[in-house]
């Protein structure tokens, strides 16, 4: 028994049953241990919800420093595809952050951020703005794609909901509210891209 077992098999669990579903019980159910085996090892299980949350950010690929805007967009691209892959991910974020893969990824970010001319308060505020940015896409992608399994049909029938009364949302019709036209893809890397942007 060690650490990074308990931590991979909790990073199993959470990603099974969510953070509902993850109980020291059946994490060491999971491990062939007892529950009381689990805390030699780890204290609470807001200690394992933080060593897992750490270990996922350890996924996101840190980019070799280059033009700042190109970094700032592959680390927080990289960043929201492991939060999919981790739907559970994007809510624990509110909590205190200070794992060394969160702490070398947020100070990866900043330094690129320094780079592109940012600083003081300015600097405090893009962060978090990207930030969010990330945890907000990946939570709605991903909360929609649990509630309709990612069907082509779910978003037809919203679609077909929204454009069947131009009466009460002309401008979301008008604007293809719902539409296909832009991938989630797409449409993160202009946000990205918009927020830096406007921040410049």
């Amino acid at each position: 028994m060690t650490r990074p077992r308990i931590v991979d098999a909790a990073v199993s669990v959470l990603d099974e049953g969510g953070v509902d579903g993850l109980t020291m019980r059946r994490l060491a159910s999971r491990l062939a241990v007892t529950a009381t085996a689990l805390y030699w090892h780890v204290a609470t299980r807001d200690d394992v919800l933080d060593l897992a949350l750490d270990a996922v950010f350890g996924e996101v690929e840190v980019p070799r420093a280059g033009e700042w805007r190109a970094d700032v967009l592959a680390l927080t691209s990289r960043w929201r595809a492991v939060m999919l892959r981790h739907p559970w991910a994007p809510g624990l974020v509110g909590r205190p952050l200070l794992g060394p893969n969160v702490l070398a990824r947020t100070e990866f970010l900043q330094s690129a951020l320094v780079r592109g001319g940012f600083s003081g308060v300015r600097l405090a505020v893009v962060t978090r703005l990207l930030a969010n940015f990330v945890i907000g896409a990946a939570l709605t992608e991903s909360t929609w794609q649990r509630s309709s399994d990612g069907s082509s049909s779910s978003r037809a029938a919203a679609r077909d909901y929204v454009s069947s009364a131009p009466d009460l949302y002309p401008t979301l019709v008008a604007s293809g509210h719902l539409d296909d036209a832009w991938s989630d893809d797409d449409l993160f890397a202009r946000g990205v891209e918009a927020i830096l942007e406007v921040s410049a």
